[in-house]
Order: C-alpha cells, then structure tokens, then sequence
C-alpha cells in the first residue's frame, strides 16, 4: 500500500468530484429543477452553501476511505480500466444504497431518482479512473 498516493488520489478525487458535479449541475438545469420542486426535502441554496463545509469535510474522507479500498482491490491491470471497474462498482453501490433508497424513503419524483442515479454514477465513474490514475502500489523492498 503506497501511503503518498493514497492521499494524493483522494485529493485528486476530492477536486475531480467537486468539478465534475458542479459542471453537471451546471450543463443541466433539469437537474435543479427537480430538486426545486421538493423544498420541504431539500435545502434551499443559501442554506446548501451554510453546510457545505461539512460536506466538502465528509467528501474529503469518503474520498480517502475509496483509494484505500481501491489499494486493496487492485490487480495490477491498466489504471485507467482498474478505476473504471472500482467506479463502476462504487457507482452501483452509490445507486442501490442512496438513490433508491432516498426514493423509497423520501417524498420525490422518479425522474429526480433517474436523474440522480445517472449523474451520481458518472461521478463515481470518473472518480473511480481518477483513483486508477493517479494510485501506484508500493514496490517491493
């Protein structure tokens, strides 16, 4: 296990994360309108940005918790396949756990569900390859 790029891919994840979700929120306003249409669910904007700290803060740590489950699952193939394959399966795990769940529990539309399962298993993807990319196992000694 390589410590350094342990942190360095949760960092790296943190930023591709943040970026890419506010560039899909931003390349789909559908998606905000959804979320518009439960207020009683979800936080207005201010009151998202008052949290958002505590957020960023837990995200840093999920972040860091996934490179060093993808340290243990790592095969030694390609890092670019390797993370996709930990996305991909991080990106299901995120959709049957969360989205559905949330759908199942909480009062909001199917095509909010849809949509989040879709932008939240891209994001899970792409931090997947990030991790790939950037995580290198130590050498032996």
């Amino acid at each position: 296990m390589n410590i350094t790029r342990i942190f360095l891919a949760a960092i790296v994840a943190f930023v591709a994360y943040m970026g890419l979700g506010f560039a899909l929120f931003a390349l789909l306003p559908s998606l905000q309108t959804e979320f518009r249409k439960y207020p009683a669910i979800y936080r207005d904007h201010d009151g998202q940005m008052s949290h958002m700290p505590v957020g960023m803060a837990a995200m840093l740590f999920s972040l860091l918790v996934l490179a060093v489950l993808y340290s243990f699952v790592y095969q030694g193939g390609s890092g670019f396949f390797e993370g996709a394959r930990f996305g991909v399966l991080i990106g299901l795990f995120a959709i049957s756990s969360f989205v559905i769940h949330n759908y199942v529990n909480l009062n909001i539309g199917l095509k909010l569900a849809m949509q989040q399962c879709l932008i939240y298993f891209l994001e899970w993807l792409f931090v997947g390859i990030v991790i790939g990319l950037i995580y290198r196992p130590s050498l032996p000694r």
